[in-house]
């Protein structure tokens, strides 16, 4: 057994790589350990080649519940389906990884992340992406180069690799970074309106922790690699099909003209069609026709490529004949469903969102089970792109790994401008739906998403707006794109989207289709991006410059109270008898938490105040001096018992009953009766004394 060990020191903690002990069955194996955390990543390059014209890579990662010590609930005492923190980091895996592959490869490849062992201050899903690099470099897999990942954070002032999770509570960025030796090839995380400069800094941070990560895995590769398969050049396309579709410029910038998405489409499939027709004419063998048309779509591709890329390069002239810098119209339209707490339009160019907001209390907020703890979401985000968005059918499934993504990206971008519960104690929830889809559909629902909850009545502490760039680069020369269409990124070099108010950054996503983008294009990027956020966020405030001052008729409204904390198990009653009483008797939720804060939700005040009333009755407490009409619960030789409010009595002691001597307790009171009474003490055990003599000298 040949095990293989290297280790390197990151922020201050040991990662480590490990293969030759465990799965050598698979293609490369590795273990990469941090602390206490324990990822088992395998590679696997399946022999022979798909028939797919795509790379065929799949990555899965997998947390086990025994990796950090709990038992999966329900009847089925196994993990089931994928959770959203699985597949977010199954994206954070591939992004970076699919780049680094000949595109033409068509051997199935896969990656599989096991957790082994989880500790908190050790995060496995860099682990599993520095894992899937390492498994994939010490195998037979054709990757061009590896890469690394690494987490950066900005913790009161100063930047920290790697931060434990208590540094990554407090962080005011949080961002996942990975790239190869030379430039950064995806980003992932947020921040709290955080600047570009501070942005920048972190990426500069990363890139020197990533060569020291990629320079051990090249060390685990010497000791213990494989011979890499040999890929050969993608098949060439018949010189005599080339040099018809060489001379067809024309035709592809008459058909990129068309502005419409489908007309645009139908436009370039037309034209591509004519050559092919006219160029196999006359030729009678069936084989030789359809290799000429199958290369002719290859030529045809690669001319539309070329074509529309040079365009932007040389003429700064987009498809749709915007400057680089320039987004497409908006027009956005609030309270557009009347029943819904807060509702949206938010269309630009070919891309249209419609979103909802509901408003809940504590019992709908999302229950949320992670390897680092339990937690309650209360704010929530749901991206659903239907498939007439984009004008296909086809059957729905279910969120795929794209609608998750982007469902994650928004709520992030969104989550730091939301108020603290304490100044808005709702749960929210918003549902994008992807109406029309032509580039940038999750940048949308970030601004859809916005202008529902100013809609709703939610004091967002800033607005936010998200936009797509993207990056055509050819050689030495290259051109950034601000808010890209779907073609723009289906043919350009990079996706990167940016999320914020004005004054700074909250959410932040990129990638690369090659090897990674230079500081300088960076910087442009983010300062073309900023200014392009600055617009939207204009055009977003023609429609509703700020969140409205009253909820929506429909929404419920949170009355809060506090309550002693030792007073919460009257309000909730044995079993929550009292509890469910008050809510069926007022048609009210309630809810009660630790700290005795007690929250009525209701949309009709007269129910709230109902209950309120009832809670109030349950918890006050007497107060000394104060005058009160009981009922006499019980008498005894020493006095009598009358409760002044439910779940509350006191002792009206013989001498106390009346100015005269009192011989017998029944000679003045009855079990039954009421009585003004007035409190004379409440001892420290919460015994409390009464008085009908003085209540009486209060009447004269």
């Amino acid at each position: 057994m040949n095990i293989v060990t290297k280790s390197v020191e990151i922020g201050g903690k040991t990662l480590s790589f490990e293969t030759g002990k465990l799965a050598k069955q698979a293609s490369g194996a590795v273990v990469v350990r941090s602390g206490d955390s324990q990822v088992l990543v395998s590679a696997v390059c399946s022999p022979g080649n798909r028939p797919f014209d795509f790379l065929p890579l799949t990555v899965d990662y997998q947390d086990r519940n025994g990796a950090y010590g709990t038992i999966p609930g329900g009847f089925l005492k196994r993990e089931g389906r994928t959770s959203e923190r699985e597949t977010l980091i199954c994206r954070l895996i591939d992004r970076p990884i699919r780049p680094m592959f000949p595109k033409h490869f068509r051997m199935e490849l896969q990656i599989i992340a096991t957790v082994m062992s989880f500790d908190k201050d050790n995060e496995t899903d860099v682990m599993a992406l520095c894992g899937a690099s390492a498994a994939f470099h010490i195998s037979n897999a054709p990757m061009k180069a590896p890469i690394a990942g690494v987490r950066v954070c900005k913790v009161d002032g100063e930047y920290i690799l790697n931060p434990s999770h208590a540094e990554r509570e407090a962080a005011t960025i949080d961002l996942v970074i990975a790239g190869t030796v030379e430039a950064i090839t995806m980003v992932e995380g947020g921040a709290a309106e955080g600047s570009e400069a501070e942005m920048l800094e972190c990426f500069e941070l990363a890139q020197v922790a990533i060569k020291k990560i990629i320079a051990c895995i090249e060390e685990l590769r010497a000791e213990s690699g494989k011979e890499k398969i040999v890929v050969p050049p993608a098949q060439e396309v018949d010189a005599a099909v080339t040099k018809v579709f060489a001379k067809q410029s024309k035709a592809v910038l008459k058909a990129l003209s068309v502005a419409e998405k489908h007309a645009r489409g139908a436009a370039l499939k037309v034209a591509r069609n004519k050559i092919i027709e006219k160029m196999v004419k006359g030729i009678d063998d069936a084989d030789v026709v359809s290799a000429k048309t199958k290369d002719g779509k290859v030529a045809w591709n690669s001319l539309v490529r070329s074509v529309m890329r040079g365009q932007v390069i040389r003429t700064n002239k987009r498809l749709d004949g915007r400057a680089p810098a320039e987004s497409r119209d908006i027009w956005c339209e609030v309270g557009v469903a009347p029943r819904t707490h807060g509702s949206s339009y938010f269309t630009r160019g070919e891309t249209q969102t419609f979103v909802q907001i509901a408003l809940g209390t504590d019992p709908d907020s999302q229950r949320m089970e992670v390897p680092t703890g339990k937690f309650e979401r209360r704010w929530m985000l749901t991206y659903n792109f239907p498939p007439f968005c984009t004008g296909e059918a086809r059957p729905m499934r279910g969120p795929k790994r794209r609608e998750v993504g982007h469902g994650a990206l928004a709520h992030r971008a969104i989550a730091a401008v939301l108020p603290d519960k304490a100044d808005f104690p709702y749960v929210m929830r918003s549902t994008s739906e992807v109406l029309e889809s032509n580039g940038s559909s999750s940048m949308a629902t970030v601004c859809g998403s916005v202008l529902a909850l100013m809609d709703a009545g939610v004091p967002l502490k800033a607005p936010v707006a998200g936009i797509a760039m993207g990056l055509v680069k050819e050689g030495a020369d290259y051109a950034v794109l601000s808010d890209i269409l779907g073609d723009e990124d289906h043919l350009g070099d990079m996706d990167f989207k940016v999320c914020g108010t004005r004054k700074g950054i909250t959410a932040f996503q990129m990638d690369c289709k090659f090897t990674g983008v230079n500081s300088e294009i960076m910087a442009k990027a983010m300062s073309q991006a900023r200014e392009g956020r600055i617009h939207i966020l204009d055009e977003m405030a023609k429609s509703l410059a700020e969140p409205r001052e009253e909820l929506s008729l429909w929404a419920p409204r949170i009355t809060t109270i506090r309550i002693k904390p030792d007073r919460i198990r009257d309000i909730i009653g044995p079993g929550g008898k009292i509890i469910r009483g008050i809510q069926d008797a007022c048609e009210v939720r309630v809810t009660v938490d630790d700290s005795g804060r007690v929250d009525i939700a209701s949309s009709d005040p007269d129910r709230t105040e109902k209950a309120l009333q009832m809670i109030r009755e349950i918890t006050q407490e007497a107060e000394v001096g104060a005058l009160y009409v009981g009922i006499v619960k019980r008498i005894v030789d020493f006095g009598a018992f009358v409760e002044i409010f439910p779940g509350t009595d006191g002792l009206i002691h013989i001498s106390h009953l009346a100015h005269q001597r009192v011989d017998k307790v029944t000679d003045v009171l009855s079990e039954g009766d009421e009585v003004l009474v007035r409190v004379i003490d409440v001892d420290r055990s919460g015994k409390i004394r009464l008085s009908r003599k003085e209540a009486l000298d209060s009447m004269s």
